[in-house]
């Protein structure tokens, strides 16, 4: 077996020691560490620190961009047996068909319109990939995501109306915020809906959103290091 590259070292360890503290965060709060995914964000990651981090043993990836994905893991989905990956990115409605056809789950549902794309690709498809709906929870308006107002009417039209399965819901804080508040408010609007799957907590809060409830945590730069 070849040895290792400094890269892989570095990135093997960076990927065990986020896994530790995932684990410390659960543990502190009487969850089972394993009840939280980690979700390695490789978008505009270079080829090598992907094919490192694959080596390391991640197999759960979140991308931005449907064209962007298809480019990276098209052909490697093929060589990675288990891998799966979640769209963390917002989606434009002239993509749902790409994006039912690679992505296992499409964490960013967020508008009637996305809505409708969605449920006419997967009747097409005849398969539907895992979906959580995405909040905007400091009513940002750079920011996609419905607002907490109306996230329990979209959920409701989401399931009945349009008859997509939603299993839960992500949020991004805002930058200039203290996090908790957000990641309580979107457990608050999951719980009321029976929805269990909660996306929160990036590199800088991750442990914070575990506290809350959180599911998955979306890692990147702590992951892979700074982007080009």
């Amino acid at each position: 077996m070849d040895n290792p590259t400094p890269l892989a070292t570095a990135l093997a360890d960076a990927r065990a020691g986020i896994l530790h503290r995932i684990a410390a965060a659960a543990r502190a709060v009487g969850r089972a560490p394993e009840d939280v995914a980690l979700v390695a964000v490789s978008k505009q990651q270079p080829d090598e620190r992907i094919e490192a981090m694959l080596a390391a043993g991640q197999r759960l990836f979140g991308e931005n961009r449907v064209q962007e994905a298809q480019a990276r893991w098209a052909v490697r989905r093929q060589g990675w047996p288990g891998l799966r990956l979640r769209l963390v990115g917002p989606l434009q409605s002239n993509k749902a068909k790409e994006a039912i056809a690679l992505f296992d789950a499409i964490d960013t549902l967020d508008r009637p319109k996305l809505a409708t794309a969605l449920a006419d690709a997967v009747q097409k498809a005849g398969r539907c990939p895992e979906l959580l709906i995405q909040v905007n929870t400091g009513e940002e308006p750079q920011k996609a995501g419905v607002a907490p107002a109306e996230a329990d009417a979209f959920i409701k039209a989401v399931r009945e109306g349009f008859q997509l399965p939603v299993t839960g819901l992500m949020c991004i804080p805002p930058a200039n915020e203290p996090p908790a508040m957000h990641f309580a408010l979107l457990a608050k609007i999951a719980c009321r809906n029976d929805l269990q799957a909660l996306s929160m907590g990036m590199s800088e809060d991750f442990e914070t959103a575990i506290r809350f409830g959180a599911t998955q945590v979306r890692i990147g730069s702590a992951l892979f290091g700074p982007r080009a």
